[in-house]
């Protein structure tokens, strides 16, 4: 377990982190959001003891990080795939660190396939694309067995297969009762991975809650319904006590209903219906939702449309 009291950091008059507190628990995968910014770098490096704080403290598993001996063994992170020495082997690489933490020999080659690079063992990382350096720095992350992972953008240069593995790789591990902490900006494999969320803002906490629950609290859902019968259907949507709001194309969103509901006053009132679903916000959405006030880096655009949907 990963637990936070009151963690701050300030670098000169800059707040980085504000008094975050929270915990990261075993046997879920928690997400790590926030945008560009808000302090998720340096929450992560304080954790390895790599950024001290100005006030507050980190525990894994109930010990400060400068306190674990052999700290590969307790937690393992990927924050940075090219820190590795790039004129030294892979293997050689993976054999360093793990002679500083007294871990065997032979878990280098495990780790180095467990990750799929047994072929490039004796190859130098300064030869390897960004994948492959990922890779390397996830089986670096792996060579003491943990039970505490970080992995902060850990899918970035990995191909759709590399991404598949990736993912299931940390539902595996958190199902094996590990404490698995994940930082990412793409929020498609985000919502696909993790089970928790804890996201900042401003180096403050915004939400520490399930996924599911995220998306309810911070998104919109409603029923998408399109009919030729347009006037007819508004009729009895208003009847029925439902408020529809009109979009292009001439398609109702109606808010507050289930498309059970929706058909069945169609049905009632003769309306046909040439579409009925449900439409259930992304994590992007919510995400984008929950932080709107939040994101210090704005992007412009001339051309943007001013269009927002009307009530009818």
């Amino acid at each position: 377990m990963i637990e936070l009291e009151g963690l701050t950091k300030r670098f000169g008059t800059k707040t980085a982190v504000d008094r975050l507190s929270f915990r990261v628990r075993p046997g879920v995968v928690t997400g790590f959001l926030g945008p560009n910014g808000a302090g998720k770098s340096t929450t992560m490096r304080m954790m390895l003891g790599l950024d001290h704080p100005t006030s507050g403290t980190v525990l894994i598993d109930g010990k400060h990080y400068r306190d674990l001996d052999e700290p590969l063994k307790y937690i393992g992170g990927l924050l940075e795939s090219r820190a590795m020495h790039g004129g030294r082997s892979a293997y050689n690489n993976l054999l360093c660190l793990a002679q500083s933490n007294r871990i065997p020999r032979q878990r280098v080659p495990e780790v180095l396939d467990l990750v799929g690079l047994t072929a490039v063992t004796r190859k130098k990382p300064k030869s390897f694309s960004m994948g492959m350096g990922q890779r390397l720095g996830i089986a670096a992350a792996l060579l003491g067995d943990p039970q505490v992972l970080l992995f902060d953008e850990p899918v970035n240069g990995l191909d759709p297969e590399g991404i598949h593995w990736i993912r299931n790789l940390m539902k595996a591990l958190a199902a094996e009762g590990r404490t698995i902490f994940v930082s990412s900006h793409l929020m498609s494999e985000m919502a696909l991975t993790a089970d928790h969320l804890i996201v900042i803002g401003q180096g403050r906490l915004l939400a520490d809650t399930s996924m599911a629950e995220f998306i309810r609290q911070n998104s919109r859902s409603y029923v998408r319904v399109r009919s030729p019968q347009r006037e007819e259907l508004l009729d009895a949507l208003h009847r029925g006590g439902l408020t529809a709001v009109g979009t292009e194309g001439g398609v109702l969103e109606v808010d507050g209903a289930t498309t059970e509901e929706v058909g069945e006053l169609a049905a009632r009132h003769g309306v046909a219906l040439h579409e009925l679903s449900a439409q259930r916000a992304s994590l992007e959405e919510a995400f984008m939702q929950m932080t709107a006030s939040a994101v210090e880096y704005h992007a412009h655009s001339a051309n943007a449309p001013q269009w927002a949907p009307k009530e009818v």
